[in-house]
């Protein structure tokens, strides 16, 4: 055999391993990804929980002078309380007051619905239809009206048994988001070092600073996100303890909800204010309204400001991760979308700015004589 024939065997043999190696590695990449399949959306959830939260874990740290088991304990009990406990409140009020809405429901239909208030037909724009409407269903006799709702009692019965198993099923999500969240508190220095030395692998300091921009990116968009709900939901309290709507309490877990979900608290408060309105109270009902106009709007002043405050990112950037990822990704993409676009404009511009040729600095202008 000639040194030429043994050089291109040698290659061929180096290029089958390669190739063989290459393609061992992504069946083992692509048997993981299978395998954790299931826990994808929570381990996604608590990665993006314990990296906008790890500063507040290490001040826990050193607030139990430097028990790590004492702060992860706090953090998962914190977790708890934000995650866990308002589905939890609003599951057990919605079970434990199903008799009394039952019961007021059929009173109110044997009874017969009350007329119209004389404001109603004062309301701009809609108040004569709804006024004429409401005369119209007050003036049906009871049987009637029992007659037109009894088809959709099943119906009702099934959303309600829905609602309580989707219930169920979100809080067992939510509690596996908490144990991750827990396991990743306690190895959370471990896995940041693997990460920073991959992406340094891969792009040498470019790819450790897209990492470090990710995480200041989930900071960001947790720190305007949670805070703003936070801040959201206890206006939105004090206005319902204010005026006296019941189950304000509840009305406030789910509120949260609403508002970490982007949601907002309009969802509660309108109907709220209709309730009021309703029960007689104009008065409470207008206040009310006033205060669910400036509640609900808030959000648009107070969350552009903490999310420029987390990352000096364009805040075009940030706003158009935030929808487009809740649009395409649903609820995780609130954290995913402005990851990936903050990531990309940074790759991005660092490429250009390489491939830029340098420019010479200008001489100083020397000073001129002066006769």
């Amino acid at each position: 055999m000639t040194k030429t024939d043994a050089m291109g065997g040698t290659a061929a043999r180096d290029l089958t391993q390669t190739l063989l190696n290459a393609l061992t590695i992504m069946m083992l990449m692509a048997v993981c990804l299978w395998v954790m399949r299931p826990f994808a959306g929570a381990l996604v959830w608590a990665t993006m929980i314990v990296v906008a939260t790890w500063p507040l874990m290490l001040r826990a740290q050193r607030w139990f002078r430097g028990r790590r088991w004492a702060a992860v304990a706090l953090m998962t009990v914190a977790l708890l309380a934000v995650f866990v406990l308002p589905v939890l409140v609003a599951a057990g009020t919605l079970i434990a007051n199903l008799d009394r809405m039952s019961a007021w429901l059929q009173s109110t239909v044997a009874a017969g619905l009350p007329g119209p208030p004389s404001w109603t037909s004062r309301v701009p724009l809609v108040g004569a239809s709804i006024a004429e409407k409401w005369t119209t269903l007050a003036a049906t006799p009871p049987a009637e009206i029992r007659d037109q709702v009894a088809p959709y009692g099943a119906a009702i019965v099934r959303w309600i048994a829905a609602t309580i198993g989707t219930v169920g099923a979100t809080l067992v999500h939510l509690l596996l988001i908490v144990l991750l969240s827990a396991i990743l508190y306690t190895t959370g220095d471990t896995a940041a070092k693997g990460a920073i030395r991959l992406a340094r692998r891969m792009g040498g300091a470019s790819g450790e600073g897209a990492v470090r921009l990710a995480g200041q990116a989930v900071r960001a968009v947790a720190l305007g996100v949670v805070v703003t709900a936070l801040a959201q939901t206890l206006l939105a309290a004090i206005g319902l303890f204010v005026v006296g709507v019941p189950f304000a309490g509840a009305l406030t877990a789910v509120i949260l909800i609403f508002c970490i979900a982007q949601l907002g608290p309009l969802p509660v408060l309108g109907p709220s204010v209709a309730w009021l309105y309703w029960s007689g109270s104009p008065g409470w009902g207008t206040a009310l309204l006033i205060w669910t106009l400036f509640v609900g709007t808030i959000d648009n002043v107070l969350r552009p400001v903490l999310i420029k405050r987390g990352a000096d990112l364009p805040l075009l950037l940030v706003f158009a991760g935030v929808i487009g990822g809740l649009l395409g990704f649903g609820m995780v993409g609130l954290f995913v979308g402005p990851v990936v676009l903050a990531v990309t404009y940074t790759l991005t511009k660092a490429w250009v700015e390489q491939g830029e040729p340098s420019v010479p600095a200008a001489p100083e202008a020397t000073a001129l004589p002066i006769a």
